[in-house]
Parts: C-alpha cells; sequence; structure tokens
C-alpha cells in the first residue's frame, strides 16, 4: 500500500499564498504522476494540477498563473504553491500518486485524506 499525507493546509484571506505539501510511504516501487485535486461543498472533485516523473506539469485552466506544481522524487513528495488566493478556491484539496508496488507489476491510485483551504473574501 502506498500512503499519501498532505500538509499546509489553512485558513487564509483572498490574495494571500499557501503552499501544500503530500509525501508518499510504503513498499513504493516508482510513481508515475503525482497530483492535486479539490472538491468544494456540494461540488465534484476536480483536478488542480499533475506532475509526471519527468517533471511536465499540467495544469486546470482555473489555476494557471496563480498555481504552481512541483514534486522532488527523491523525497516521493509533491508540492503546490498557491498564489493569489481566490475565495472560490475553497475547498478539500487532495493528493493523488498514480504507483507500481514492490514486486507487483499493476499500477494504482493512491488518495490522501485531504487538507482544507479555506479563502477569505
Amino acid at each position: 500500500q502506498v500512503q499519501l499525507v498532505e500538509s499546509g493546509g489553512g485558513l487564509v484571506q483572498a490574495g494571500g499564498s499557501l503552499r501544500l505539501s503530500c509525501v508518499a510511504s510504503g513498499s513504493i516501487f516508482s510513481i508515475n504522476v503525482m497530483g492535486w485535486y479539490r472538491q468544494a461543498p456540494g461540488k465534484q472533485r476536480e483536478l488542480v494540477a499533475t506532475i509526471a516523473s519527468g517533471g511536465s506539469p499540467n495544469y486546470a485552466d482555473s489555476v494557471k498563473g496563480r498555481f504552481t506544481i512541483s514534486r522532488d522524487n527523491l523525497k516521493n513528495t509533491v508540492y503546490l504553491q498557491m498564489n493569489s488566493l481566490k475565495p472560490e478556491y475553497t475547498a478539500v484539496y487532495y493528493c493523488n500518486a498514480n504507483s507500481r508496488l514492490r514486486g507487483q507489476y499493476a499500477w494504482y491510485d493512491y488518495w490522501g485524506q485531504g487538507t482544507q483551504v479555506t479563502v477569505s473574501s
């Protein structure tokens, strides 16, 4: 199994910044894509940003130019730097990792427990 632990969420005023971190641990052989998703109350979970193991990022249009995703492959960690935050970004942010375990050949998606981000107006 792979455990993902997020940190860095909290309450911030509009225009402020937060940096989320997510550390993956367990019997990991390899991690392909890591990413961040969010789910606001009453809405479906949506993609925020993903990054491949080679470092190619992908962003939702709503966060382009405001958020930056990065990763440290040696630490199995993915980050999300969030700048110029808006109230509509308020949501639970979930970390995702597409991973392969040692001794296995299949790739599976794993999820963290989520971290709350609240942006006040």
